[in-house]
């Protein structure tokens, strides 16, 4: 929890320094005298101010946001030896460069540390797949447990070499946002008998692009061997005489050809809330052994979407073949802008089909959801972190330029109106314009964070 809460707070404050830096950087290059550059809001629990004319840093009790407030004949009367020292007094294009600043400050902060989380190198899963759900595009495809997935095809026939797991869901995630079939390159687990297969995600809907994309398409965890860990004294396991590193061959009768199957067995052994007996064949060195092995139920989910499942209380399967993905210095460079610039559009793409209705509101996530990943993540590493640090970069600098009044956007909006009809928007429309964008910008936060209760009680 502790470990939660500081990731949080070290990912809020490194977004909105940057943020707000862009915003005061770009302002004292114009020329525009910065009054405070505050991270928070309300009351101010530290300040520093070198002069009485210099800028006054601070840090605010809230630190859900941040400001920099610029001398402006707008807010306060301005001194006439300072009037050309007036943010309002600059001309239209440094008013505009001074906004868009902390958006752009955000979204070249994703450049870097994706660069830097392939600098320092990430462990990924190999993209060695597991068995596709019965039925499931990925089995129509013919893809089967096993299967290595090698590299994809783009639109203009060109093969790009697939790096791990990661690496395939987010060309998965890419094409599925395009309605396009994916072509594939795969082999066999020891890189043999190479053959192509068409993933048919041009058969999904637009709104089937979220949290269950993958087991919509069929695939689940990277392939796993259907072998035993760690086994609980006193569980389902041990009562039938299971013992770490048996592997599992069949489960009433029928093959395991890896460890997602053996947990599917597992958790649909119960019918009408009793557990159903299972005979396992497994293979304990140069033995094989017949047992008989009897999950207990277990409650899953909340409400009108609980079930029943089986649980063995032992770890089903090894961990998945790992694989090192690491760059060089340009190669790191060019891959974070490729990235910054593939995550900005299918934000942009999934908020414009959230707007139409094409596409779930379950996908905003708040601040609970944002914790949550951040804690999960500085745990995996620091290259996990930083990646994750770079994903809510791009949304915060992305969010921030939408035509919405009280974001930047809605600043830029205002500024290309000035621009084209040669005279600023009237204050009754700044007016009723800032109520609306207060009104749309709270009506987000709001889904965001009933999502994100629900999703911690199990409901979405």
């Amino acid at each position: 929890m502790i470990t939660t809460v500081l990731a949080f707070l070290l990912t809020l404050g490194v977004l909105i320094v940057v943020h707000e830096y862009g915003h005061y950087r770009v302002a004292v290059a114009c020329g525009v005298k910065v009054l405070r550059f505050s991270v928070g809001f309300g009351r101010v629990v530290w300040r520093r101010q070198n002069g009485p004319d210099s800028t006054e840093f601070v840090l605010s009790a809230l630190p859900l946001g941040g400001y920099v407030r610029m001398l402006d004949e707008r807010e306060a009367p301005v001194a006439s030896h300072e009037l050309a020292r007036a943010f309002n007094r600059r001309p239209l294009w440094q008013r505009s460069a001074i906004v868009a600043a902390g958006p752009l400050a955000n979204l070249a902060l994703a450049v870097l540390l994706y660069a830097s989380a392939h600098w320092v190198g990430l462990d990924e899963p190999k993209a060695v797949l597991g068995s596709p759900v019965a039925q499931s595009p990925a089995e129509r495809a013919g893809l089967r447990s096993g299967d290595w997935v090698r590299a994809w095809q783009d639109p203009k026939g060109q093969w790009h070499d697939i790096s791990a797991m990661t690496d395939l869901r987010w060309q998965i995630t890419q094409a599925a946002m395009e309605q396009q079939p994916l072509d594939l390159l795969v082999t066999d687990a020891r890189g043999q008998g190479r053959r192509q297969v068409r993933l048919p995600l041009d058969e999904l809907k637009p709104e089937d692009v979220d949290a269950s994309l993958m087991r919509r398409v069929g695939l689940g965890s990277a392939y796993s061997e259907p072998v035993l860990g760690e086994v609980k004294p006193g569980g389902p396991a041990d009562r039938a005489g299971l013992m770490p590193g048996d592997t599992v061959l069949r489960v009433d009768g029928q093959p395991v050809p890896d460890a997602q199957v053996l947990r599917e067995r597992i958790r649909e052994a119960v019918r009408d809330g009793q557990a159903q007996t299972l005979t396992w064949v497994v293979q304990r060195k140069d033995r094989l052994l017949e047992l008989d092995v009897t999950p207990r139920v277990v409650q899953e989910g909340s409400g009108d979407s609980t079930r029943s499942i089986g649980r063995i209380d032992a770890v089903p399967g090894r961990a998945p073949e790992m694989v090192k993905v690491q760059l060089g210095f340009v190669d790191g460079l060019a891959q974070g802008a490729s990235r910054t610039w593939e995550m900005s559009v299918l934000t942009v793409r999934m908020l414009g089909r959230m707007l139409v209705g094409e596409a779930s509101v379950r996908n905003l996530s708040g601040p609970l959801t944002i914790a949550d990943y951040a804690g999960q993540s500085v745990t995996q590493g620091l290259a996990y972190y930083l990646g994750f640090l770079a994903m809510v970069s791009v949304s915060l600098g992305v969010l921030n330029l939408l035509p919405l009044p009280i974001l930047d956007g809605g600043h830029l909006m205002y500024y290309l109106f000035e621009g084209l009809t040669g005279r600023p928007v009237s204050e009754l429309w700044l007016a009723r314009l800032q109520r609306g964008g207060i009104a749309v910008l709270l009506a987000m936060m709001s889904v965001a964070l009933f999502n994100d209760v629900a999703r911690l009680l199990g409901l979405h």
